[in-house]
Order: C-alpha cells, then sequence, then structure tokens
C-alpha cells in the first residue's frame, strides 16, 4: 500500500509539473532546456520522496542478460557487492553456478546465476538489464509484475526500440515513434530511477584487465552516484552525465558507423580513410540527434565519440565483425546466422534511416550503408560514391 501511494504521488506532481511547463514556455525551439527542466523537478520530487541508499556496496546487485556485455557488467559489479545474474537457460545457470565460468570466461566467484527473473526482483533493489533491444520491451514486460518504484534500473542496451519496424513497406519513421530504453522501462514497469551505461567497453579487454572507462546517465544523481560506485574499480572509470536520453541514441547511432568501419578494413584501405569515417561518421550521428532534440555535447564525449572511436576500429566489435563479412561478399542474413550475439547496428541503421527520410537530413554514409546492407548494393561503389560526394564544410554541427 505504501509503494502504491509513493508512486500515485510520484505522476500526480510530474503530471501537474509537465502541464504547468507546457502551459507557460514556448515549445518550438525550447524543446531540450524544457524537457532539461521537466527532468530536474522530476528528480527532485523523487528524490524527495524516496530515501538514499547509504551503503549500495552491501545490497545484492541483479544483471539481467548473461551474454558476453551482461557477463561482464556482472564481473565488474561482483569486485564492490555480491551480484545475482539472470541466464535464460537452465544448462548456462548450472554452470555459472558450479564452475564459475560463462561465454568462455572465469567469472567472480561473487555472482551467483539464476533462471528466475521474481527472484532478481525480490532479492535486488539494483538491477541492470543488459538485453539486445529489439526484446528489452518484452523483458521489461515479464519483469514489470515484480517492480516497484523502489527499484533502481540501469540499463546497458545500446540500440532504440521501434515496434513498427515489422511493417516492411515502411519509408518514415517520426521521432515520436521510437524510444529509448529507459523510455521503455518507464513505459512498461513502475520504476522511476532509471540510467544507463554507454561507452567504450569491449568485453574482451574490460574482462583482461585492460583500462576502460564508461557513463553512467541519469536524471537522478544518486542513480549516477550508485553506478559510479558498483562499477569503478582501478582499472575501470565511471564518468556521469545528466543527459540520459543524448548518452543512450549516441551509444545506439555509433554501431552504424562500426558497420562501415568493419566494411574498410576488411577492403584493406588503410587509416587516413578510417579517421575520415569516424569524423564524417560523427557528424551523421549529431546532425540526426539534432533532429530528434538532443545537443550535440552528448555525442563528443566518452560515450558518443569515445564509443566510436573503439568500435568502429575493433576486431571485438561485433558490429565491426559483421562490416568485415559485408567486405567479404558475404549475405547478411549469412553473417548475422554466423553470430552467436546481436548486431544492434543493422537495427539501428533502419531505424537511423527512416528518421532521415521523415526529416529530409541528408546523410550520406547512412544512406549508402543502407543500400549495401538492405538492398544488396556493392559496396565498392558505394564507397567510390562517398569520396566524390561534394560535402560543403568539414565542421558543420556546433552550435554557435
Amino acid at each position: 500500500m505504501y509503494r502504491f501511494i509513493l508512486n500515485f504521488l510520484v505522476h500526480f506532481f510530474w503530471a501537474r509539473a509537465q502541464k504547468r511547463f507546457d502551459n507557460h514556455i514556448y515549445y518550438s525551439f525550447q524543446e531540450e532546456r524544457l524537457n532539461a527542466r521537466k527532468s530536474y523537478y522530476f528528480a527532485i520530487i523523487v528524490e524527495a520522496l524516496f530515501p538514499k541508499y547509504k551503503n549500495v556496496k552491501k545490497e545484492k546487485i541483479g544483471v539481467i542478460g548473461a551474454g558476453s556485455f551482461g557477463t561482464t557488467i556482472a564481473n565488474l559489479i561482483a569486485h564492490n557487492a555480491d551480484v545475482l545474474l539472470y541466464a535464460k537457460y537452465e544448462d548456462q545457470v548450472i554452470k555459472i553456478n558450479e564452475s564459475n565460468t560463462n561465454r568462455g570466461y572465469k567469472i567472480n566467484d561473487r555472482i551467483r546465476a539464476t533462471g528466475s527473473i521474481e527472484l532478481i526482483a525480490e532479492e535486488c533493489d539494483v538491477i541492470f538489464p543488459v538485453v539486445p533491444s529489439a526484446g528489452f520491451r518484452k523483458a521489461m514486460q515479464e519483469l514489470s509484475p515484480y517492480i516497484s518504484p523502489r527499484h533502481i534500473l540501469i540499463h546497458c542496451t545500446k540500440g532504440l526500440d521501434a515496434d513498427i519496424l515489422s511493417d516492411p513497406d515502411l519509408k518514415f519513421l517520426a521521432k515520436e515513434s521510437i524510444h529509448t530504453m529507459s523510455e521503455v522501462i518507464r513505459q512498461e514497469t513502475t520504476a522511476i530511477r532509471v540510467g544507463c551505461v554507454s561507452g567504450p567497453n569491449l568485453s574482451r579487454e574490460i574482462m583482461g584487465g585492460l583500462p576502460a572507462a564508461t557513463v553512467i546517465a541519469s536524471e537522478f544523481e544518486e542513480v549516477i552516484e550508485i553506478g559510479h560506485s558498483l562499477l569503478s574499480n582501478k582499472n575501470f572509470f565511471v564518468f556521469g552525465s545528466k543527459e540520459l536520453r543524448g548518452v543512450e541514441f549516441a551509444g545506439a547511432y555509433k554501431n552504424i558507423i562500426a558497420l562501415a568501419g568493419g566494411i574498410l578494413y576488411g577492403k584493406k584501405l588503410g587509416k587516413n580513410i578510417e579517421a575520415l569515417l569516424i569524423t564524417r561518421g560523427l557528424r551523421e550521428m549529431i546532425h540526426l540527434g539534432k533532429a530528434v532534440g538532443l545537443h550535440e555535447r552528448a555525442f563528443l564525449g566518452t560515450a558518443g565519440l569515445g564509443d566510436l572511436i573503439a568500435t568502429a576500429t575493433s576486431i571485438d566489435s561485433r558490429n565491426f565483425k559483421f562490416g568485415i563479412g559485408i567486405a567479404e561478399g558475404k549475405n547478411s542474413d549469412a553473417i548475422i546466422g554466423s553470430m552467436d550475439e546481436v548486431v544492434e547496428g543493422v537495427r539501428t541503421l533502419r531505424i537511423a534511416y527512416l528518421l532521415a527520410n521523415f526529416y529530409n537530413i541528408n546523410l550520406p554514409i547512412n544512406n549508402m550503408l543502407y543500400k549495401i546492407i538492405y538492398e544488396d548494393f556493392p559496396a565498392d561503389k558505394a564507397i567510390q560514391y562517398l569520396m566524390s560526394y561534394p560535402y560543403s564544410a568539414d565542421v558543420d554541427f556546433l552550435s554557435s
């Protein structure tokens, strides 16, 4: 009953604040500022209603998803707290619990696996969902009956939600039709304090103990502090950001450029054109981000440019590997079928292409990639086209 009353009060005051701002602030060119102010007052209300965790490291932390990155997140957290890891298959649960191994990695003995999503919600107030974007909404629907406003959810999914993608004849996609994973969490559950993890985080390097960094983004300072407390160690640095939506879009968009990076690598075209791809790819990420109301700064930090460099140049990136397969003349479906985990960039590419069509934005790299992957356009011809494209300016995405 207590949780129900708290949830009602939060949503009641949020609705009042939203109505007040919508009535009194000119919306058209101030959308970003308006949303930031709404989020600020929303955070104040929630943080006043919910007491802060005094020592989250004494709590058991949940991780949903036992793929490569879910295992990596669980192992990072296990440096600081006990972890309950949800794995879909019973044989995987048994293997993790009996041998402390998963996906070929030796994992921390503070990690215990379970096949019960209900147990995760029952024993863990802080949960990290690490689920592919295409199945994220369904996963949250399954989790929803066990979630209350006391839970904190920090997702680690670098993709976007768009149910209408199942329509093969779809030509356009407005920003209202796509959702970030934090938006899906709030749509499908009663969780309020949400955040995301995003950055240059290649699983193989992190599991090998190599130094890396990430970003925890949330409107709530408490969520950033908790994420920092749980993930930080001597080899892993955690930045904080209040630009949740921007960080989520940056993490999703950079996967598209990583596909192209793999193609260039597979064609053995050298570092000069790789650098050109990253700079021009960043430009396209920012222009598409601005079309959906985001500021360019979200794309220029660790979760944007940083993640772009790592993902678009590393053989350890699934999106990069996919691009190599395309360069070798393999069919998209065959490449995906040969990989044991999801290539997020292929799905995000279609979303970005349809968004660009709707907002009439010219994104040459995105357009050529779409033709290569979805229309079997020859990669060599696409590269020739891009090398002769009449760009008018080098840097045209910074606000004055």
